[in-house]
């Protein structure tokens, strides 16, 4: 664990390179010091289709969901949290919407099978 997912307005391909980007906020995942390198999972979903307020599809926007296991103090998350959006910014501060989420998933429900 942790499961990285960032989720992207096709349009930000214009002007970001996306998998340079998905490698920054794998990194900052893995140097947050709070997972083993080989748990941290990042992959992106591009989106063709969404809404923002009033505005239709005329901006972009990149949202980032961290969901990994309970047991990180508040702290720990919103340092996460933080460092992943200073991520965004670096190399998409022209995107109209960013966001960064964290959630925590159960332990007791959670199933993971690894074969490497």
């Amino acid at each position: 664990m942790p499961n990285v997912v960032m989720e992207y307005s096709h349009s930000i391909e214009e002007r970001a390179n996306v998998q340079a980007l998905l490698e920054d906020l794998h990194q900052v995942t893995i140097q947050s010091g709070l997972f083993e390198i080989r748990d941290v999972k990042s992959r992106t979903l591009r989106t063709h289709h969404w809404l923002i307020g009033d505005l239709d599809d005329s901006v972009g926007f990149i949202h980032v969901t961290v969901e990994l296991l309970d047991g990180r103090s508040d702290e720990q998350k919103r340092a996460l949290s933080e460092a992943l959006m200073q991520a965004l910014q670096n190399k998409a501060a022209f995107v109209a919407s960013l966001t960064v989420n964290i959630r925590d998933m159960e332990r007791g429900c959670f199933q993971k099978v690894t074969n490497f």
